[in-house]
């Protein structure tokens, strides 16, 4: 085992060498956020694509009941998600899944907790169609984007060459571009690229157990996770409260026995604002979240002073969130499709 960081520092006797050292071994594993808005494949963004994409994210019309829209699930003021364990939908139904932060999502190297969307607009796609979620069609959303002027205008500015500017795939791209503007720098950005102060002691040493114990070969890259799959109890299955039985993860995706209860890596900024945690939302504080994942994952059991500092860490992922405003959305018509509401009974 390498010797501590924070030893070697006081051998030699001064924090220099200790961070510059650190930081060397992080930069092998971790990456900062990009200073700029990363380009999305395909899909070349424009303020007014932006913009419309913004409208699109806050309106619930896109969903067959009007009451649940993008935000309602990925709520920018509360970290980029709904904090609960599973999100409300059409019919006041329960989801079956966490929602996941939206925030930096554009790094991931795919979206969902099984990744069976390559991309956030594949992703947007899926929940207006989902059936427990905003329970629309592709028909339904373009008859109702159609039936408002405003929204016609925004669409044909912000694909100005194409013969249909409103459609489903458009919308998706749209929604696309101002989702990947939701970038979130935190301190750990700022020591990354070489800010000394923006750690605190604890947190540095949560970051060195982070990495020595192996939290990092899967929780690494740019979003400190997010880019790979992995099995959920690699050593030792957590309780079926934490593991439900019947979410096989992955496999649903790939029908390959090996992908049985393998979910993709949580990416971990703004982890610390976005509990409860894990994809069945069991788990409500971080403490307890990183002890699971120690024993199941690594066979480990945390010292309780180092479950602190990892938390100290992870507490350094959490980043200033992009100032956004709540748009005036395109005003009704008598054309505009009505509410399909299906109101179940509350249990």
């Amino acid at each position: 085992m390498r010797l501590s960081i924070l030893t070697l520092a006081a051998v030699l006797g001064g924090t220099a060498v200790q961070a510059d050292s650190l930081r060397e071994d992080a930069l092998d594993i971790f990456r900062a956020l990009p200073s700029t808005v990363p380009a999305v494949k395909d899909n070349p963004a424009t303020p007014e694509k932006v913009e419309l994409g913004k409208w699109l994210f806050f309106d619930p019309r896109l969903s067959a009941s009007g009451l649940f829209s993008c935000y309602s699930c990925h709520n920018l003021a509360t970290g980029g998600d709904d904090n609960m364990e599973t999100s409300i939908g059409h019919g006041w139904q329960k989801g079956p899944r966490n929602s996941p932060t939206v925030f930096n999502s554009v790094l991931n190297e795919a979206q969902f907790w099984d990744g069976r969307a390559a991309d956030l607009k594949e992703q947007a796609k899926g929940p207006i169609q989902a059936s427990v979620e905003m329970a629309n069609t592709p028909e339904n959303v373009v008859a109702t984007l159609n039936s408002m002027p405003d929204y016609i205008a925004a669409f044909e500015t912000a694909f100005p060459d194409e013969e249909e500017p409103v459609s489903f795939d458009n919308m998706a791209r749209a929604i696309e571009t101002f989702e990947a503007t939701l970038l979130t720098p935190a301190p750990f950005d700022a020591w990354l690229n070489g800010d000394d102060g923006a750690l605190s002691e604890d947190a540095l040493a949560g970051l060195e157990l982070f990495m020595d114990k192996g939290c990092a070969s899967c929780h690494s890259g740019v979003n400190v996770g997010g880019n790979g799959y992995y099995p959920f109890g690699l050593v030792e299955k957590p309780g079926a409260d934490v593991l439900p039985v019947g979410d096989k993860g992955r496999f649903v995706v790939t029908e390959t026995a090996d992908d049985e209860y393998v979910f993709r890596a949580s990416p971990l900024r703004n982890v610390a604002v976005t509990a409860p945690y894990f994809h069945s939302g069991k788990v409500w504080d971080l403490d307890v979240a990183v002890d699971i994942m120690a024993e199941s994952q690594l066979g480990e059991a945390l010292e309780p002073e180092e479950t602190t500092r990892i938390v100290a860490f992870l507490e350094s992922l959490t980043g200033n969130v992009p100032e956004v405003t709540v748009p005036v959305l395109p005003v009704e018509t008598a054309d505009t499709p009505r509410p399909k509401a299906e109101i179940l009974e509350l249990q």
